[in-house]
């Protein structure tokens, strides 16, 4: 291990020596070979002069602070870089919230279940639905409909649950709406920061025209066009997939609670049948056409 250090650290000052004879040595050498110039008088007395009273750029220059790369991104990126920041922001506080509420213990929560089997299990159909109608989750908002309308029938109650159910899930899709906006939109903003960072540099370099051209300025605007066209991209992928696996999540979720309360009202219309709930409760009535 040793050794191979001795000899990467010897190759690596043999190409140090190469590169200074190669590119060192001959304009030393050539600036050695030049014939001398005729001393002129009126140079000579103003490099005195020069001399005398230094310039007020080598008086005034300080040596430039050192920049962090965090700091020259953030000063590179400007108002377009504040702006995408404010969106990933936010694209990451509904990642979040999406993480929490797209869950299977929120759209179908097993406390509420596990209550309703005992309640019909004891064949307390109006217990079953006051549950229902007390509880906000997607199983409870579509079962409730349905137990409204069994009363109808149960073709209408399933068609009141497929109603609901599909408004439950639109309302679910409007959440996750703005990851589709945001991946659309990122690559946008970042191809306004691209060109304005391109303008800005060609016109360094059009202003330039018969003078000496500002390198460093025309590098710099074409780093601003990279960093905020990178800064874009970056918003734009992780929106576009995770809103590819929300909207995957929400059909699963919706389809899983709808399919098990369709079954939940079948089992509650055949307690219905076989014993009509008590009067008062309009939802709970026997149904007036039989099920066929």
């Amino acid at each position: 291990m040793k050794l191979r250090h001795v000899r990467t650290a010897g190759w690596l000052g043999l190409a140090m020596f190469a590169a200074y004879y190669v590119l060192v040595l001959p304009s030393q050498f050539a600036a050695a070979q030049e014939p001398a110039a005729e001393p002129d008088p009126a140079a000579a007395t103003a490099a005195e002069a020069a001399d005398v009273a230094p310039a007020p750029d080598a008086v005034t220059a300080a040596p430039a602070p050192e920049q962090s790369v965090l700091e020259w991104i953030i000063h590179t990126s400007g108002w377009i870089g504040a702006v995408l920041l404010i969106l990933s922001i936010y694209f990451v506080a509904t990642v979040v919230r999406m993480f929490l509420e797209l869950r299977s213990s929120v759209t179908l929560p097993l406390e509420v279940v596990e209550e309703c089997e005992n309640l019909l299990k004891g064949r307390d159909v109006q217990g079953v639905y006051k549950i229902v109608k007390a509880d906000d989750s997607f199983f409870s908002n579509v079962m409730a409909a349905g137990m409204t309308e069994l009363q109808h029938g149960l073709p209408e109650a399933r068609e009141a649950i497929d109603r609901v159910s599909d408004a439950q899930t639109v309302e679910m899709e409007k959440k996750i709406s703005m990851l589709a906006v945001l991946g659309t939109l990122g690559p946008m903003i970042g191809l306004l920061g691209t060109l304005k960072g391109m303008i800005g540099a060609f016109s360094v370099i059009a202003m330039s025209s018969g003078g000496q051209m500002d390198a460093s300025a025309v590098a710099g605007n074409i780093s601003e066009a990279l960093v905020l066209t990178f800064e874009g991209v970056a918003l734009s992928v992780p929106a576009i997939y995770f809103f590819a696996l929300f909207r995957n999540r929400i059909a699963s979720l919706t389809t899983e609670a709808t399919l098990f309360a369709d079954e939940f009202l079948r089992r509650v219309n055949g307690v219905m049948r076989g014993k009509p709930a008590p009067g008062g409760a309009a939802p709970m009535a026997a149904p007036a056409v039989p099920a066929t």
